[in-house]
């Protein structure tokens, strides 16, 4: 695993079930709404100043993933993605990346074409039984509730970067 990781430039997530909880809310005016992990997010920015970049590519259209992706600087955004072997594709082609180079993490079959190509390959442990068996690694935290960020301090460990990006909060 530690040679797979090493290797990665960019982490790659799905939304719902991955970043979220799966659930999606809506308020009475018909306005949909998520919850998103903080702990998520500062892992996120570790990973980025580790010069890791980070990119989203999600089945549904939610302007509250664009704002979230806003908020976490992430300019890679593909949502409305049915096929995500095509936004990943082109991610690919835009960025001269080598699928060695690239984790993603998602929960559910949809997630299968990328997950079977990247060179790191998650699933949150709440995923649908059918993804794991293609996964190099299952977190021990669910969705939308610490797996990011466990995926990010796994990254950072594993390719020794961790020191770097956290060690200015250690005595």
């Amino acid at each position: 695993m530690r040679e797979r990781i090493s290797k990665v430039k960019l982490l790659l997530l799905d939304v719902d079930g991955v970043m979220t909880d799966g659930r999606i809310i809506y308020s009475n005016n018909g306005q949909e709404t998520k919850a998103f992990d903080v702990k998520d997010g500062h892992g996120l920015k570790l990973l980025q100043r580790a010069g890791i970049d980070v990119g989203i590519i999600t089945g549904r259209e939610s302007q509250v993933v664009a704002k979230r992706a806003e908020e976490l600087g992430i300019k890679i955004l593909f949502q409305g993605c049915r096929d995500k072997l095509a936004p990943y594709e082109l991610i690919l082609s835009e960025t001269g990346l080598e699928d060695d180079e690239v984790a993603y993490v998602g929960d559910d079959v949809v997630d299968l074409p990328v997950l079977r190509r990247v060179g790191f390959a998650a699933t949150v442990c709440d995923a649908i039984e059918d993804v794991k068996p293609y996964v190099h690694y299952v977190t021990t935290h669910p969705g939308g509730r610490g797996a990011v960020r466990e995926i990010c301090e796994l990254i950072l460990k594993e390719s020794g970067q961790w020191d770097a990006v956290a060690g200015r909060y250690f005595p």
